[in-house]
C-alpha cells in the first residue's frame, strides 16, 4: 500500500466520536418497526394515533419507538393544540430510506 493511499484512507476516516455517532444513527434503521414508522412518515405528516392505526399497533409502542428517532433526530415534531404530528428530519433522511428500499428491492 502507498503513502497516497494510507493518507486517503486517514483523511476519509472520521474521529472515533464521529464514527460511534454515524455507527448509532445507522443502528436506528436495524428495527422493522421504526422502519415501518419512518415509511408511514415519508407518505404524510402523523400524529401517535395515526401511526398507531396505520401499523395496527399500540400507541405506547409506537411512542416509545417515536422516541428512539426524535433522539437520533430522524423525525422532528409539530405541535397543534394538543396534538403532536411527526415527519421526518430532512430530506436526507427521506433520501437515505429510500436508497435502503431501492438497494433491496433491486
Amino acid at each position: 500500500m502507498t503513502e497516497e493511499i494510507l493518507k486517503k484512507i486517514y483523511d476519509a476516516t472520521p474521529p472515533d466520536e464521529e464514527l460511534e455517532d454515524i455507527a448509532d444513527f445507522f443502528k436506528v434503521f436495524g428495527d422493522n418497526t421504526r422502519l415501518k414508522i419512518m415509511i408511514a412518515l415519508q407518505q404524510s405528516e402523523l400524529c401517535v394515533q395515526d401511526i398507531a392505526d396505520a401499523l395496527s399497533m399500540t400507541q405506547s409502542a409506537i411512542s416509545h419507538q417515536l422516541k428512539v428517532l426524535k433522539q437520533q433526530d430522524l423525525v422532528k415534531t409539530r405541535r397543534a393544540g394538543k396534538t403532536v404530528f411527526y415527519s421526518l428530519a430532512d430530506e436526507h433522511i427521506n433520501i437515505i430510506l429510500s436508497m435502503g428500499i431501492e438497494h433491496i428491492e433491486e
